[in-house]
């Protein structure tokens, strides 16, 4: 009962503190985003507009200092500082598509192009690429980094319309061709720097991993030696700063959607995001994404990081590429040797070398700090070790840590975590780190009570081939999509999971403050990693058909994707959509599933939005009428997704169209069906396409059927010309997946 006690004190001293910092910031004001969809045709909204607007709407009792922020580049809308009453006020006010609260959002290679066949050597068309634009929405950039070298670069190209924040400490130069800041409430707190330098890191690795120049003999102090590169090194880099120490606001991220647009990015990559929304439009990413597929820019982003349960994935509207983080067949090893030989393995990014040193060895449990007792030290929480009784030791402890998180052994010469966590999810240390699962930590721990002077020794981590790759990282967030679950999310997954990259020279590894290390490349982990891989699949397809869609550019990804094992990963599409991105053969799909504005206009009035309210959000021809509302199994899209219950029988038809992009002559497509389940029915009208010329578009049905044996089942449609195997996944699953956890 003590050690009951104990803990239950420890937790409620934690909630106490987090209950009374949150009373005492209490404001009755809070800052809201207003968003009103497409600017009027022929007239641009400004900030005395949107003044004039809230006058009106709130009366004499509003200050015009309370408006923060006005979006008037490529979409109408403000953010201001509202009572809950006011918010509800304008909520209801014509030209209001919605309200809602500036929430904030998280930041979610030597090896990986070349595990997925992308080599160095792969055909480019340089002066193309080149003329690509991405915009990075992420921590910033650190352009003293190689990877951002601009030597042989020509000027940026003539439709670039933005801007670079320079100061006396960032400037920009033909490959960072533009960088900009968002920080609307003005403050900044102290570990940030102002403007588009990286104080984080975060963005600087995603922008090389897309972009980045080729930089050989890379490592992290040895660690995946090779050559760095991003996807599409040729392309430019347009950095949008908006995360910061302390998150990524809604207003900032719509800022940065309102420029970016404008400045004329031709693809947008976010490695960030928030909790999940129940409305399309109460998210910024949302929003932002849809006004820019409005003007042919495709917008990836991580699905987040919250896995492996299901309905945790974050940014699943239909109109951007949703990214899963997968693994590559490279992993890192960091052995444990004991004093009496035996050797452990366990995972890290270690690059602290021992040397083969013994130091004596400590478990937790056993040095607790009053008034905790071993059931709490032994998880090397803050402040229930003795920290005088670790100095020197390596120190064994029973969960594993977050790379900050290891202040509660400080003065320890390691760390040994031992718990059944996922052994995918590696991180840097301060210090000598290892990570180890249960089996072996029971035999560390039998070690430690049996032996008068317990040493050890962590080993320098070194390069291993990772068999069965690639199969989705445990932290990868899960499907199905929250709002429309029959419309399949992630769509696609990517490396994510230990990548090499570029970083800031002045920013730790770890991102621990007591981190006193410093590299020029870095190994993370996340699906903030995987997204910038998918964004530069989708540029290098671009550079080869540079009038493609958003939707064309997907499908071409999703329809090539390299199939995954669901025995594997036994989520199946729900973890990884279509499969693992096979960027080359992207290039030439075969068929494309194409949407346009239009098509997402009918999805959304199918959804049950009204023509008041899309008309604002597209443009003033937009109806939601009988003949122009689409269910959601009209929309065409390039997978197919049904959520149905287990006990009931199924019938459910889809219908979609495909455009030839493979073969100016005749040429037919025959439909295969990949279905390994006895009771799920699968059937196509008709089963052959015959297309006579290049970008014709013909439709068909696929119809489902039977019933559902397993949580999910998964299946696939094959278009085949022998030449092309255009393949679109099926999952069919229990809509209450939850239980099945």
């Amino acid at each position: 009962m003590a050690s009951l006690s104990t803990t239950l004190l420890f937790l409620s001293f934690c909630f106490s503190l987090l209950f009374f910092s949150s009373f005492s910031q209490e404001d009755p004001q809070k800052t809201y985003i207003v968003y009103m969809g497409s600017h009027p045709k022929g007239k641009v909204s400004t900030s005395s507009h949107h003044i004039r607007f809230l006058t009106e709407t709130i009366g004499s009792n509003f200050a015009p200092r309370s408006l923060i922020r006005s979006y008037k580049r490529s979409f109408n809308g403000f953010v201001a500082k509202l009572t809950e009453a006011e918010a509800k006020k304008v909520s209801e006010m014509e030209g209001v598509i919605s309200v809602f609260p500036n929430g904030k959002k998280q930041l979610h290679t030597t090896r990986s192009w070349d595990f997925m066949g992308f080599s160095e050597q792969v055909k480019r068309i340089p002066a193309v690429e080149s003329n690509i634009i991405v915009g990075v929405f992420d921590s910033g950039i650190w352009p003293e980094s190689p990877s951002f070298d601009d030597t042989g670069y020509g000027p940026p190209p003539a439709k670039w319309r933005g801007r670079c924040e320079a100061s006396a400490n960032f400037s920009c130069n033909n490959k960072i061709i533009g960088a900009r800041s968002y920080r609307s409430n003005g403050k900044h707190l102290e570990n940030d720097i102002k403007g588009p330098i990286d104080s984080d890191g975060h963005g600087t690795h995603t922008a090389s991993t897309v972009a980045g120049g080729l930089v050989r003999q890379a490592s992290m102090l040895g660690l995946g030696l090779g050559t760095a590169r991003g996807g599409v090194p040729s392309a430019r880099i347009a950095a949008y700063k908006v995360c910061w120490s302390d998150g990524c606001t809604d207003a900032d991220i719509l800022a940065a959607f309102d420029d970016a647009i404008a400045d004329g990015v031709d693809i947008i990559s976010g490695s960030l995001g928030g909790s999940s929304v129940k409305d399309y439009f109460n998210d910024s990413i949302a929003i932002g994404s849809f006004h820019a597929m409005k003007k042919g820019i495709l917008t990836t982003l991580a699905v987040g990081n919250n896995g492996p349960e299901f309905t945790t994935i974050v940014n699943f509207s239909p109109w951007s590429l949703s990214v899963a983080a997968s693994t590559t067949d490279r992993k890192f090893e960091t052995k444990v040797k004991l004093g009496d030989g035996r050797e452990f393995n366990g995972v890290s990014v270690n690059t602290f070398d021992l040397n083969g040193t013994q130091i004596p060895l400590v478990y937790a449990g056993d040095i607790p700090k009053a008034p905790f007792d071993r059931s709490v030290s032994r998880m090397c929480f803050e402040n229930t070790v003795d920290k005088e009784r670790v100095k020197g030791k390596i120190v064994v402890c029973d969960s594993l840590a977050v790379p900050g998180g290891v202040v509660a052994v400080e003065g320890a010469a390691g760390i040994i975590m031992q718990d059944e966590s996922p052994q995918d999810d590696t991180n840097s240390y301060p210090l000598p780190a290892s990570h180890v699962g249960p089996k072996p930590g029971a035999l560390i721990l039998s070690y430690i009570n049996s032996t008068r002077v317990p040493t050890a020794s962590i080993m320098k981590s070194r390069g291993r081939k990772r068999n069965r790759a690639p199969f989705v990282a445990s932290f990868s967030s899960r499907g199905p999509n929250p709002i429309t679950p029959n419309i399949l999310k992630p769509d696609i997954s990517g490396p994510g999971v230990e990548i090499l990259a570029a970083w800031p020279s002045t920013v730790s590894p770890s991102g621990a403050e007591e981190d006193n290390k410093r590299v020029v490349y870095n190994v993370i982990s996340g699906t903030s990693m995987a997204c910038p891989h998918v964004t530069a699949a989708a540029a290098y397809v671009k550079s080869f058909h540079p009038t493609w869609s958003p939707a064309a550019l997907k499908s071409a990804l999703i329809t090539t994707a390299f199939p995954m094992s669901p025995k594997r990963n036994p989520d199946g599409e729900l973890a990884y959509g279509a499969g693992h991105i096979n960027p080359l053969g992207a290039v030439h799909p075969g068929l494309i599933y194409n949407a346009s504005e239009t098509d997402y206009v009918k999805f959304l009035c199918g959804q049950g939005y009204s023509t008041e309210s899309l008309r604002r959000l597209s443009d003033d021809s937009a109806s939601c009428s009988a003949n122009n509302s689409g269910t959601v199994f009209e929309l065409n899209y390039p997978s197919f997704a049904l959520s149905t219950n287990a006990s009931n029988p199924i019938s459910q038809v889809f219908r979609r169209r495909v455009t030839n992009v493979g073969s100016s002559y005749a040429t037919s497509y025959k439909a295969v069906i990949v279905n390994p389940w006895r009771d799920l029915k699968i059937t196509v009208k008709p089963s052959v396409l015959l297309f006579k010329r290049l970008g014709e578009e013909l439709r068909f049905e696929v119809r489902i059927g039977g019933k559902i044996r397993k949580g999910i089942e998964s299946a696939a449609l094959v278009w085949d010309d022998g030449k092309h195997k255009v393949r679109s996944p099926i999952t069919v699953f229990n809509a209450n997946l939850h239980s099945l956890d």
